[in-house]
This record gives structure tokens, sequence and C-alpha cells, in this order.
């Protein structure tokens, strides 16, 4: 079902996710894509051109529904500590990237797969001229 809250505010609720009876929605409200381009960009203080960059170079993978982008509260949250890896702690997009993949992969395989798997990237990546 979805749910139309304002010209730039939609959201899609899956019907599984509504108790019967009346009982409360139960779903992720994080992961749902609700915030059109302009609005996310005007909620993190950034430019929408900035939160496209993000895309392109794969940072961020927002949602697509009608040919718009739709942002979700990870989202957001993604793209704050895209700004401050790069802002305070002076990375470079590429570097936010390979960290990124870096934590991605320390959540799914554990610690041990990640420090073999950076050794493996940093050693490819050298012999590539």
């Amino acid at each position: 079902m979805t749910i139309v809250l304002s010209r730039y505010l939609t959201t899609h609720v899956p019907l599984s996710t509504l108790r019967l009876g009346g009982g409360r929605v139960r779903s992720r409200r994080d992961d749902l894509p609700v915030y059109v381009i302009s609005v996310a960009a005007d909620l993190l203080g950034l430019h929408p051109r900035t939160l496209r960059i993000y895309e392109e170079k794969g940072l961020v993978q927002p949602a697509r529904r009608n040919h718009q982008r739709l942002y979700s509260e990870r989202d957001l949250e993604r793209v704050r500590s895209i700004r401050h890896l790069t802002q305070e702690m002076g990375l470079n997009l590429a570097g936010v990237r390979v960290l990124m993949e870096i934590h991605e992969r320390m959540e799914l395989r554990g610690s041990k797969d990640v420090v073999s798997w950076v050794v493996e990237r940093t050693v490819r990546r050298r012999r590539v001229p």
C-alpha cells in the first residue's frame, strides 16, 4: 500500500507489515524510502547534485519509484557518515568507498575474512599499472 504524505513525501507499507485487528504497523522505518532528493538534500544541508554524485560513485543507492530517487532514513545516515569521513576525517570519496566496503564485509563475514580481503585487494591494486 502506498501512502502519500505530501507532494514530496510518499511511503510504501507492505500489507504484510500491518497487524490484523487495528494493531500498530510493524516495519523497519529506517529502510522505508520516503524522501525525494530535494527533501533529503534539505534535511542533510547538501545540494541535490552532491547526492547524485554520491550515487554515481556507488556510495549510496536510493530506491527508485516512478523515475524518482527516494531516500530512506538509513540512506540519510549513510550520507551523514560520508560527510563526516570526507569533511572531518579528510578522506576522499574513493577512500570512503573502500572503507564502507570493508565495514560491510566485516558485518557479513567477520573480521578475519576482512583482513585477508584487504590484503588481497591491496596486492591486486599494486599489480595493476
